[in-house]
């Protein structure tokens, strides 16, 4: 458990910058592996219900975390650490972007860092896997229902919108009918 608001402050604001362009999976190994404030199931729980409300994902964990272990100071602490320094540095990075934007080296960065973020997003995903044991769905249909999403989102290019409010939609409803049973 982290010590004050001051502590949860810090951590996120560390973890943002250490996740710059991808911050879900550092989040999951920073706070699940690294500081022990959360297991996996929580982690995955608190995810799960920061996925439902709207806004960046991260963000909305961040203040769930911190509301969990300091209350309403705790959730402004954690989100303050989550956006403050990393807002300053995007700020700064656009106005250099603006200046050298032309030059072929920033391209390609720019297109590896992309490639990073993925590795970054599949490795949690990968982690996370044994979790899916206590799953509802069970673990073969929610992988399944992950393959339809990859190839729905990657494949077909369907809309995001209509991904979630599909494959979303036929997911909770599955849940649902396996929990009442």
């Amino acid at each position: 458990m982290p010590a004050s608001a001051s502590a949860l402050f810090v951590a996120f604001t560390l973890l943002a910058l250490q996740g710059f362009g991808g911050v879900l999976p550092v989040a999951q190994q920073v706070l699940v592996e690294r500081r022990r404030w959360l297991t996996r199931e929580q982690f995955v729980e608190l995810l799960a219900l920061a996925q439902v409300l709207p806004g960046p994902n991260v963000v909305n964990l961040a203040l769930i975390v911190g509301d969990r272990f300091h209350g309403t100071r705790g959730a402004f602490a954690a989100l303050a650490g989550m956006l403050v320094v990393p807002t300053l540095l995007v700020l700064a990075l656009a106005a250099l972007y603006a200046r050298f934007a032309t030059l072929p080296a920033v391209a390609g960065a720019l297109r590896g860092m992309g490639a990073v973020a993925a590795g970054l997003v599949i490795a949690s995903g990968w982690k996370l896997l044994p979790t899916l044991k206590a799953n509802p769905l069970g673990r073969p249909l929610a992988i399944a229902i992950v393959a339809l999403t990859l190839v729905a989102m990657a494949v077909l290019r369907w809309p995001l919108v209509a991904v979630v409010l599909g494959l979303g939609s036929v997911s909770v409803a599955l849940a649902a009918w396996r929990m009442a049973r």
